[in-house]
């Protein structure tokens, strides 16, 4: 099953994710170690996915790899349980989003990222 998201470019998705974070006193910087972390991508590669707009299936097919501690991150978003998403792409995306409340919500950053 193909959802709308997977579509829609990384680049137009990114901006609320700044929103997000900088409203809550968090910095882009913390949010490209977050979505890096998780992705695998470089900052520079992080960059080449938003300027050439990319999309979200796109950008995760081309993450050099997802972090190994991902399965970590657990609970609840847009009201479904990460850990019982079965769709790789759609669990990746999720994790993504969870990562993004936590750090917007002011977790510390080694539990965000799993140390």
């Amino acid at each position: 099953m193909s959802h709308k998201i997977y579509k829609m470019s990384f680049a137009s998705i990114y901006p609320h994710y700044v929103t997000k974070v900088e409203k809550k006193n968090r910095t882009v910087h913390e949010l490209d170690e977050v979505i890096c972390w998780l992705t695998g991508h470089s900052l520079d590669g992080l960059k080449k996915t938003i300027d050439d707009k990319i999309s979200m299936e796109a950008f995760f097919a081309e993450a050099p790899v997802i972090n190994p501690n991902a399965h970590l991150i657990t609970g609840k978003i847009c009201s479904v349980q990460i850990e019982e998403i079965e769709d790789p792409l759609m669990r990746n995306i999720r994790y993504m989003d969870k990562l993004v409340d936590e750090l917007a919500k002011g977790r510390p950053m080694e539990k965000i990222l799993r140390k």
